[in-house]
């Protein structure tokens, strides 16, 4: 399986923010693309993929490919599929998920819990890692990426606890939503 775990920090926790302005909602913009990124192919969508959205450190919408319905290219309706998700936090008792729909959940978990559950290795990608080139693609793994910010002393302490290694996907630093898909390549090229 392949796993993406992308960490906003100051990504909403609710339901209330505006499919109108999504950057200003904690760049619900780029996370609905990294969820779009992850998931879609050009006409369909991916097998065995796993995306997670750690959204304020408290909650994570998990999305399944394998079950997954009603999934669109454009950023709105991603958007309002992560709102949906947050209008149930209050049904997220404990680390029961609650399904929002199908292949769409929402839990309490933490980063920390997030990749304690994770079974395959974690890479963590990052400019200073080990570059791609220089790597065997492995066949099953999760990648932890930060949508838009660089993570703090935190969330690089938990991250390096539970991570294999780092890998760096080029020269230059990219968009989240093109790391994944870069990623992707990478791991397809490999198959």
């Amino acid at each position: 399986m392949r796993q993406f775990i992308i960490v906003a920090r100051e990504g909403p926790t609710t339901e209330e923010f505006s499919l109108d302005d999504l950057p200003a909602a904690g760049r619900v913009d780029l996370l609905a693309r990294c969820v779009t990124a992850s998931l879609l192919l050009s006409h369909g969508l991916r097998e065995d993929v796993r995306t997670h959205l750690v959204l304020g450190d408290e909650f994570t919408i998990q999305f399944e490919s394998a079950n997954l319905r009603g999934l669109h290219p454009d950023e709105r309706s991603t958007a309002a599929m992560i709102r949906t998700a947050l209008a149930e936090r209050e049904e997220a008792i404990g680390q029961i998920p609650v399904e929002i729909s199908s292949g769409v959940s929402l839990v309490r978990m933490d980063l920390d819990t997030v990749l304690a559950e994770v079974d395959d290795p974690i890479y963590r990608l990052h400019p200073d890692g080990t570059p791609k080139a220089e790597l065997s693609p492995p066949a099953d793994a999760a990648f932890v990426l930060s949508n838009h910010q660089e993570f703090d002393e935190a969330d690089s302490a938990t991250i390096s606890k539970h991570a294999d290694g780092e890998i760096c996907l080029g020269p230059e630093a990219i968009h989240a939503d093109h790391a994944i898909a870069v990623a992707h390549n990478w791991l397809d090229t490999a198959e």
